[in-house]
């Protein structure tokens, strides 16, 4: 069989797997898809993906669970029937398995997990045909913690530059100290980020690059000496946060970071890009907890 033939094979059974992920899907069903016996399809698959395909279709379904049960808390039991598992028990079990932490736990207060992260068998092999990417970085995407959060309506405290598009040219623009002044805005209600702004806030002659912190929607505060304050209205954010680093290697992580994020398709869980929506961010890099990035999405079915 040529290479590309068993590549295009196993791209298929893939596609069938993201239409009917949350129906009984059966070996049969894959072969048929891939064109060829059961015995052969399920190899292929297991050669090229690493995985058997009930393991990658588990991992698949236990991922997207995940986000359902951080984005808006429903009963366990009933994501455990969406995602095709026989019961609440073996729902939980599995998801332990997989997470280290049982679905309810989860859901009662969500934390960045492990998720599984599949690529496109053909994209990836295209890609690595061009030189665009080397093998290491099949595995690189798996070390990567992914979750979806949401973010209310809001205010953004922030100085604009002038024509930066990253943080070393906003630091020559706008000077090093603007993160010191955000950090002592104590009504804050998370960390001070590096923010790029989508073009809908972006004014004539200035950054797409900002530095801000946010503060709650009725925040009646001291607005800093060139600073301004404008309204964010609720999103939902992808959080990515990648292993822990040496802090003298930040620039190796931000970039291993980033390549990940840009081979990801966000429609493997649901979600499409939706970068008008809000700014995406980057949180200060600090090796103990790993790079952390956020890009806005929304759910394909609320266009």
């Amino acid at each position: 069989m040529e290479r590309w033939d068993a590549i295009s094979a196993v791209q298929r059974m893939q596609d069938y797997i993201d239409e009917y992920f949350n129906v009984p899907i059966t070996l049969s069903d894959l072969a048929k898809a891939a064109g060829y016996s059961q015995w052969h399809s399920a190899r292929l698959f297991k050669g090229f993906i690493g995985k058997s395909p009930f393991e990658y279709i588990r991992a698949i379904r236990l991922s997207k669970a995940a986000l359902q049960l951080s984005d808006n808390q429903p009963r366990i039991v009933d994501v455990a029937f969406d995602f095709v598992f026989d019961s609440h028990e073996g729902f939980t079990r599995a998801f332990h398995r997989e997470f280290g932490i049982t679905p309810k736990k989860f859901s009662d207060n969500p934390k960045p997990l492990k998720l599984f992260m599949p690529y496109r068998v053909r994209d990836y092999y295209l890609a690595l045909q061009k030189g665009e990417i080397k093998m290491s970085d099949k595995q690189s995407a798996s070390t990567v913690f992914v979750q979806v959060v949401e973010r209310p309506t809001r205010k953004l405290i922030m100085k604009r530059g002038v024509k930066a598009s990253h943080y070393f040219e906003y630091c020559e623009e706008a000077g090093c100290d603007v993160w010191e002044i955000l950090s002592r805005i104590k009504e804050a209600m998370y960390e001070p980020v590096g923010m790029w702004l989508p073009k809908s806030l972006i004014r004539p002659k200035t950054s797409q690059y900002v530095q801000g912190v946010e503060v709650s929607i009725d925040y009646q505060g001291e607005i800093p000496e060139g600073f301004e304050v404008i309204d964010l209205q609720p999103c939902k954010m992808m959080i990515f946060q990648g292993e822990p680093y040496d802090d003298e290697k930040f620039e190796e992580a931000i970039s291993a970071l980033w390549d990940v994020m840009n081979k990801y398709d966000p429609r493997i869980y649901g979600y499409e890009w939706a970068d008008d929506d809000a700014p995406r961010f980057q949180l200060e890099p600090q090796g103990y907890r790993g790079y952390i990035e956020a890009r806005p999405v929304r759910l394909v079915n609320n266009r």
